[in-house]
């Protein structure tokens, strides 16, 4: 397996992804023709946000397999980031891609002196990374819904005076 940065020739296969990774989610919803994590990507490609050296993807035997992206986001005026969406072809999932597209993420963001990520996930999957509830570090989603899912992973250049309202970028209140 191979993690790299995400090409413009990627777009179609990471879409596929997405397409397949999350569509069971939706089975129950006729009124969903296509997951928004497909949608989701796009827009955040077209968006100030977007970081295109954060966004990766899996490749096994030339076929890529797994994507992952981190976009800015911000808690008042600092800027920190925002993962997901996270997505593996299902003849893929539960063998490590997804992980190793995650710690690709954290090292990079990291290495960028990054002070933090935030997501919206499940707690029993992305635990395993270092991510924790937000509010145990004083931050919090802007939308409340989200505050269940809501966590974040503090990196090396964290400053724990960062607290406060997370704000993703654009697109993900467009979902």
């Amino acid at each position: 397996m191979l993690i790299r940065r995400e090409k413009p020739e990627d777009a179609a296969a990471i879409a596929e992804i997405h397409r397949q990774a999350f569509a069971p989610h939706y089975a129950d919803d006729p009124a969903v023709i296509e997951p928004p994590e497909v949608d989701l990507v796009a827009k955040l490609r077209a968006d100030e946000a977007w970081m295109p050296t954060l966004s990766f993807v899996a490749s096994r035997y030339d076929r890529i397999v797994g994507h992952v992206t981190l976009t800015r986001a911000g808690i008042g005026p600092f800027p920190v980031l925002a993962l997901g969406p996270l997505g593996v072809l299902p003849g893929y999932q539960k063998s490590g891609i997804g992980s190793a597209l995650v710690h690709a993420a954290l090292g990079a963001a990291d290495a960028l002196d990054q002070p933090i990520i935030g997501l919206v996930g499940d707690p029993a999957y992305y635990s395993r990374f270092g991510f924790v509830p937000g509010s145990r570090l004083g931050i919090t989603p802007d939308v409340a819904d989200w505050a269940q899912h809501f966590q974040v992973r503090a990196l090396t250049a964290y400053d724990g005076a960062l607290t406060g309202e997370f704000r993703y970028p654009t697109p993900f209140y467009e979902l």
